[in-house]
């Protein structure tokens, strides 16, 4: 499953033959991110999980979709408004006439109808298209239709950093605004539970701040002390926590040497807890078009999975979360088959 990119495209996407199923028109050029290949990887011989994708009408989600069910990654349902998308798809070049459609009348109701295929059992993954993520997420947690479960929804970028030997979860940067302790405790406990999924092994978990020392003065250092006494009580499972920590504490053991710190988390973080959104948005939208960073975005905390990228997300990004929403959706129905024997 080797996802390479053409010379002419820009770094990091990668090239779709015009009708969804052949090869790339041009020798491959510039692979995506090594770490997060070795998801894709591991999908090799998975069953393709059958994903709601959730009006894809425009070029670059429609063309997602496409190249990851050629990769086996998912077996979709399109939900979309049918002529507004089969116009789409025949001014792009792409084949969709294989696909099944379930005609809606504009984005809202295919947010609802993608839920209510979740809700039936007919769909494991949702899997956004080119509505906006709040028209999505405003009917998954919708309290009598929507996916809730007693977890609070948050969302994980799963970065492959240039330079960082491992790939790093860094979340909330894309839902929870400015999340409670409470909330907090959720948004961890959902990112631990992705970490492990993937193999991280131990998940080491840095609660963010700007500083390395609890201080009254700043909130989030309060909240990171509690965390991490909560995650020695059992409150939070499945890591090591530690914090707060410096985002240069966090990630370099050089920092860490020069501070004195003892800790089995710093320098050698795999998930990053932001105290809020604007701060992990930053963070990360700051390692992708600074550092060049490659990043799947996935929400957790639903029933299923949601694969959410953003509109500006490359190719290699949109189906490297495909693979992290089909690695937790076979987790899933391991887990589900052992708790009923």
């Amino acid at each position: 499953m080797s996802l390479n990119s053409a010379g002419a495209e820009p770094p990091g996407r990668l090239p779709v033959s015009a009708n969804g199923g052949g090869e790339a028109a041009t020798p491959p050029d510039t692979s995506i991110a090594a770490k997060l290949q070795a998801l894709l990887e591991r999908c090799r011989g998975l069953v393709p999980v059958r994903t709601a994708v959730v009006h894809p009408c425009d070029a670059e989600s429609l063309s997602a979709a496409l190249e990851a069910t050629r990769l086996g990654l998912i077996d979709p349902v399109i939900v979309a408004p049918r002529a507004r998308l089969q116009a789409m798809a025949a001014g792009a070049g792409l084949d969709i006439g294989r696909w099944p459609i379930i005609d809606t009348a504009h984005s809202h109701d295919s947010a609802a109808q993608a839920v209510a295929l979740v809700r039936a059992g007919k769909a494991e993954v949702l899997m956004k298209g080119s509505l906006h993520s709040d028209e999505l997420l405003t009917e998954v947690i919708h309290p009598a239709t929507g996916l809730r479960t007693a977890r609070r929804v948050s969302h994980c970028f799963v970065m492959d950093v240039p330079g960082y030997p491992r790939l790093l979860i860094i979340t909330d940067a894309a839902v929870n605004i400015a999340p409670t302790l409470a909330e907090k405790v959720d948004i961890v406990q959902n990112a631990i539970d992705l970490a492990a999924t993937l193999g991280f092994d131990p998940v080491r978990v840095a609660v963010l701040s700007a500083m390395e020392t609890v201080n009254p003065a700043v909130p989030s250092t309060i909240e990171a002390a509690a965390l991490c006494k909560m995650a020695d009580r059992g409150q939070i499972v499945g890591a090591l926590v530690d914090g707060p920590l410096a985002m240069d504490n966090a990630i370099s053991l050089d920092a860490v040497r020069i501070k004195h710190i003892e800790s089995t988390v710093a320098g050698r973080a795999n998930v990053l807890l932001v105290p809020d959104l604007e701060a992990g948005n930053m963070l990360a939208k700051s390692l992708s078009f600074l550092s060049r960073a490659e990043a799947a975005g996935v929400v957790m905390g639903a029933r299923v999975p949601v694969v959410l990228p953003s509109r500006a997300d490359s190719l290699a990004s949109r189906l490297a979360g495909c693979a992290v929403a089909a690695l937790l959706a076979h987790a899933r129905r391991a887990a589900a088959a052992q708790a009923i024997r």
